[in-house]
């Protein structure tokens, strides 16, 4: 069976391409796969993992070229291609990483207040362990890595929520990918939820935090860590099992153009599955009046973002009273739909931030139960 069918974050990808094309530099001869340390423990085998086309280009470079298959799951990275673009320099230190001169090519996202390249710590080492023993002494490896369409999906993420522009972060902890819309990955956050429900210290009080990002920014604002559940998305039987386990206050913590869904009826957030983000908000800032062109200019804008933006430089209080009506249609959608569920026990709040990293809207019990958890977690009576 091929390895890809199994499902790989982008980091495998990425050193696929790269191993493909230090084979070039050393002239070995090409293969439609090449086996790689996946750091998966000390006695996994290497595993083959498909590449494309490689060759020199000239004045030293070489180029391979590696196809995404992030497996069975929806994920935006499926049929993504990455470019690794090597050539050898001359080492410049003696320095334990002066092996390797990492650079983001088009594409690939970078952080925005240093402009380096963003890799998580696995995809650094998956590099170090498959390409810096290929690399002769006295030498280091040039290695541009180029997206070709990763500017484009970027603007599907939030990943300039945590200050990364210009394309895909490469990011991952492991080699198997985890779609958050694979059902596999909804039964990992039920499990989750119900150990948390179990324990001995649950006082009914959850908040959701929907995705990374969420995960990330809500222990800095103050939320008690103890209460937080990263939750992808299935929303919708994470809720009803919140409700039917004895949930009483819940909080839903995400990034807007995300929980928009929730105001529109949409419980299983993933974008392959269900969109109609433009017209939940045109609905909505229909109902607070905007008429007209103006109108028109927001159902149009690209993205959420960009179109809660626009509206905010134009007419900032208009934009401020779309977003907050937009938290309490949350509210009150996904109380309904626990209702219909049978699970209505909690008092549902949402909380939103924008890419930026700032609360941009609290529904009328987001507002009350934010309050009351990081005034918990301060220890405030």
């Amino acid at each position: 069976m091929p390895a890809a069918s199994c499902g790989y974050t982008l980091p495998v990808w990425v050193a696929a391409a790269a191993r493909a094309s230090v084979a070039v530099l050393r002239g070995e001869a090409s293969r439609p796969a090449w086996p790689l340390h996946l750091l998966q423990g000390d006695d996994a085998a290497p595993a083959p993992v498909p590449v494309g086309a490689a060759a020199p280009l000239g004045e030293g470079w070489a180029l391979a070229a590696a196809v995404c298959d992030p497996g069975d799951g929806l994920d935006l990275t499926r049929g993504l291609t990455v470019w690794a673009l090597t050539r050898w320099e001359e080492r410049s230190g003696e320095g334990e990483d002066d092996w390797l001169r990492l650079e983001a090519g088009a594409g690939v996202g970078v952080h925005a207040d240093s402009g380096a390249i963003c890799a998580s710590a696995y995809a650094r080492a998956l590099l170090a362990a498959n390409l810096r023993p290929l690399v002769p002494t006295g030498l280091r490896l040039r290695l541009r890595l180029v997206l070709p369409r990763g500017r484009q999906l970027a603007e599907r993420t939030s990943n300039a929520a945590f200050g990364v522009v210009e394309g895909l972060a490469l990011i991952g902890t492991r080699a198997e990918a985890q779609a958050s819309a694979d059902p596999v990955q909804l039964d990992r956050t039920l499990d989750a939820l119900a150990i948390r429900l179990a324990a001995p210290d649950f006082d009914g009080d959850l908040i959701l935090v929907i995705g990374e990002n969420g995960l990330d920014l809500a222990p800095r604002l103050g939320l008690p860590a103890d209460r937080l559940l990263k939750v992808g998305n299935w929303l919708g039987p994470v809720l009803v099992a919140a409700g039917q386990g004895g949930v009483r206050r819940l909080l839903l913590f995400g990034y807007q153009g995300k929980l928009i869904k929730l105001a529109g009826g949409i419980f299983h957030t993933h974008h392959h599955l269900a969109d109609g983000r433009a017209e939940v908000l045109t609905a909505l800032a229909a109902l607070e009046g905007l008429q007209g062109e103006a109108l028109q200019a927001l159902h149009d804008a690209p993205t959420v973002e960009a179109a809660l933006a626009n509206l905010e430089a134009r007419d900032p209080p208009l934009a401020a009273r779309l977003r907050q009506r937009l938290a309490a249609t949350i509210e009150r959608r996904t109380a309904s739909y626990l209702e219909r569920h049978a699970a209505s026990g909690p008092r549902v709040g949402a909380v939103l931030f924008d890419r930026g990293r700032r609360l941009c809207a609290a529904g009328p019990l987001g507002a009350e139960l934010l309050a009351a958890f990081c005034g918990a977690s301060r220890g405030d009576a």
